[in-house]
C-alpha cells in the first residue's frame, strides 16, 4: 500500500484520496478527507472538502478525551481548527451543517481508537 504525501491538498490530491486504498499524508501526519454535504463559504471560493489531519497530544491540549470520544459539539469545535486543512476558524465550524460537524466528528474520533482494537472487531 502506498502513502500519498502532500503539504496542501489541491483539487487533484482531494479526487485521488476518495479512493479508500490510498492514504493521505499531510505535513506528515496521517489525514482524511471528509466531503461536505453543504460547503463552507469563503471569499477565495467555497470548500467542499475538509482534510482532517490525526490530532497530536499538542492538538488536544485543554480538552477531554471522552469528550472528544463522545463528539462533544464544544470540543470538537475547538479541536477541528487545529487540525483541518485548510485550516477552519472556530465560527467556521460553528456553522457547519450538523450532519458535516457528525462526518467529521467521526472521523476524528475514528483516529484515537487503536488499531488492535479496530483489528479485534468483527468484519
Amino acid at each position: 500500500m502506498t502513502t500519498k504525501q502532500v503539504n496542501t491538498p489541491t483539487a487533484a490530491d482531494t479526487a485521488q484520496t476518495a479512493d479508500a486504498a490510498t492514504p493521505l499524508t499531510i505535513n506528515g501526519r496521517r489525514a482524511v478527507a471528509v466531503p461536505l454535504q453543504e460547503a463552507i463559504k469563503r471569499a477565495g471560493g467555497d470548500v467542499t472538502t475538509l482534510h482532517l489531519m490525526k490530532p497530536r497530544t499538542g492538538d488536544l491540549r485543554g480538552l477531554l478525551l471522552a469528550e472528544v470520544l463522545q463528539m462533544k459539539a464544544d470540543t470538537m469545535a475547538a479541536l477541528i481548527p487545529r487540525i483541518s486543512v485548510p485550516t477552519l476558524i472556530k465560527s467556521e465550524v460553528e456553522d457547519l451543517d450538523p450532519a458535516d460537524l457528525v462526518a467529521c466528528s467521526v472521523e476524528v474520533a475514528s483516529f484515537l481508537v487503536p488499531k488492535a482494537a479496530l483489528d479485534s472487531l468483527p468484519a
